[in-house]
This record gives structure tokens, C-alpha cells and sequence, in this order.
């Protein structure tokens, strides 16, 4: 139990740190059902869906950089994710863009073993809280 505790405490802790990054710091994610899930967990602010965009991954990059953003990459950490996740740093580096890969890799490390992406993080909440208080 206390396992479930210390799981659901850092998930919430890298949440918080999502919902106050900076201003001008935007969110990368896949798709439309990341950006709801987000959403869903009052996350709110600047989110890219990099997959729905109309522009390449390195066009989309350069236009963050024109409008001096920071980023937080927050891909899926299933392999399709893991490459994107370094195409964005290797184009971001590119650009000179400061960005943070911690949370993607620290949500990897806690879920991995239940889910694989960003769009299940509200289902998962739900499930250790009912787990825990049997909710």
C-alpha cells in the first residue's frame, strides 16, 4: 500500500509541476486524446499535438524557437513515443531550444507497468486512488 502511496504522491508532484511551468513553456504531445487527458488533470496552457500538426517535426520546432518558447516533451513512452521524443530533442538542441524531458522520463519510469501513455494518465490516477482508498 505504501508502494501505491508514493506512486500516486510523484505522479501528482510531476502534475503540479506541469500545470505551474513558466508561461512561455509549451507542452509537446502526440495527439488530440493527450491534450483531453491533460485537460482532464487541469492542465492547461500551451500544448502542441505534434502529430496532428500540418508542419514536420523540425518546421514545428523552428516555429517555437521564432516565438521563443520553452519545452516540455511529453511523448508517449511506448517506442513510437521514445522516437519522437528524440527526433523533438535532436531538433530542439538544433534550435537551441531549452526544453525538459524529465517528466516524460519520470512518468515513464512510474506507470510503464500499467500504461504506456500520456491519454491513460487520468484512468490510472483513478486506479491507485481506488486501490489505496478503495474508492
Amino acid at each position: 500500500m505504501k508502494d501505491l502511496i508514493d506512486v500516486l504522491e510523484r505522479v501528482e508532484k510531476i502534475l503540479y509541476e506541469l500545470r505551474v511551468r513558466p508561461e512561455n513553456a509549451i507542452i509537446i504531445v502526440e495527439g488530440r486524446k493527450d491534450v483531453e487527458a491533460l485537460h482532464s488533470l487541469d492542465i492547461g496552457g500551451d500544448i502542441l499535438k505534434i502529430q496532428d500538426s500540418r508542419k514536420s517535426v523540425f518546421a514545428a520546432v523552428e516555429d517555437l524557437a521564432a516565438r521563443g518558447k520553452e519545452v516540455y516533451i511529453l511523448t508517449d513512452w511506448d517506442r513510437k513515443g521514445g522516437q519522437l521524443a528524440s527526433l523533438l530533442r535532436n531538433a530542439l538542441k538544433a534550435n537551441d531550444i531549452p526544453y525538459n524531458d524529465s517528466v516524460r522520463t519520470e512518468l515513464s519510469k512510474l506507470c510503464k507497468s500499467e500504461i504506456k501513455d500520456v491519454e491513460s494518465l487520468p484512468s490510472y490516477i483513478a486506479l491507485l486512488k481506488s486501490r489505496i482508498y478503495g474508492q
